[in-house]
């Protein structure tokens, strides 16, 4: 085993983005509000990696559909301990300023671009507040898996622009405009 134990104490920054995908949009997937979110996790969590992940809630939880990560061991320890599907990708992350932080993201797949994303906030201003929440995933056997996590960070509101690429695995958001976006600075999380 090249993963931490359960749970895993995570740090790190967070943007997160609600797309909707409405009735008929796309065969493959059921209509409703749909999460991206973009993930760096940094020291000291036991794991440091970017994560790319599309998420959807279910009966006060959410299940992971898509997710990428650039660390074996995170992909391995996702898909062991909480069934969560976890691939392997590029990432290119860049972040500027201080207060007013621009940030842009590229995840890559075999050298072709998944996503493309920008942001700027003043998320680290703020106070930290507390979150909970849940994720449920089925693993091949019909194994129901919840992993509950909870934590604080400093969240605001965020300026966002996406590009999913329209050949990619993320092409069903393609060309869809963000109903609201979220900022989650230096959170600080227990996972599982």
């Amino acid at each position: 085993m090249s993963y931490p134990a359960a749970p895993w104490n995570m740090h790190g920054q967070l943007w997160l983005s609600l797309f909707r995908v409405r009735e008929g949009d796309h065969p493959d997937r059921p209509a409703g509000v749909y999460g991206a979110a973009l993930v760096s996790y940094e020291r000291p969590s036991p794991l440091t990696y970017g994560e790319l992940l599309v998420a959807r809630p279910i009966d006060k939880k959410v299940s992971i559909t898509d997710i990428w990560v650039d660390s074996i061991d995170s992909r391995d320890g996702g898909r062991d301990l909480w069934a969560i599907p976890k691939e392997l990708c590029d990432f290119k992350l860049d972040n500027t300023g201080k207060l007013l932080q621009k940030t842009s993201w590229t995840a890559s797949l075999d050298g072709h671009p998944i996503v493309r994303a920008r942001f700027s906030d003043l998320s680290r201003a703020t106070l930290r507040t507390p979150f909970k929440g849940a994720t449920w995933q089925e693993r091949e056997s019909g194994e129901e898996v919840v992993a509950h996590l909870k934590g604080s960070a400093k969240v605001l509101p965020c300026r966002s622009h996406w590009e999913f690429d329209d050949a990619g695995p993320l092409a069903w958001l393609a060309g869809k405009r963000p109903l609201a976006s979220f900022r989650m600075a230096d959170f600080q999380m227990s996972f599982g």
